[in-house]
């Protein structure tokens, strides 16, 4: 578990610190804050800010839930990790943009002004 967290912590620090190809206009984007706190039961919390406006922050918790048992009688109690966070980053066009979610066991739930939105059905009466 803890090695998972670790890659991601890591996935996020390489992709946000990639040196400016050569000839570039960009501007090199510097970290500003970071932290980070592992706990042996798996849960973990980090967050990091960079120099250009990039935020993230990432919280993970254990949950008990129920899942049904293998041999289809009954259910049994199993931990599962949930992630709440999110993260926001400057447009090309100047505009942040900011991402919210929760990834749990029924999937991954982001929410974000810049997201598109299903049509409504008109014929779905709920």
């Amino acid at each position: 578990m803890n090695s998972i967290v670790t890659i991601i912590v890591l996935f996020f620090a390489v992709a946000s610190c990639n040196p400016a190809p050569q000839g570039s206009t960009t501007t090199p984007v510097s970290l500003v804050s970071e932290s980070s706190n592992i706990q042996p039961d798996g849960s973990f919390q980090y967050t990091f800010q960079e120099s250009d406006g990039t935020e993230v922050q990432d919280v993970g918790t254990l949950k008990q839930i129920q899942v049904p048992n293998a041999n289809g009688t009954g259910t049994e109690q199993v931990q599962v990790l949930v992630q709440t966070g999110s993260f926001s980053y400057p447009s090309p066009d100047g505009q942040q943009i900011q991402l919210n979610y929760t990834a749990d066991e029924t999937g991954f739930h982001p929410q974000g002004a810049h997201l598109p939105v299903a049509p409504v059905d008109p014929n779905n009466h709920q």
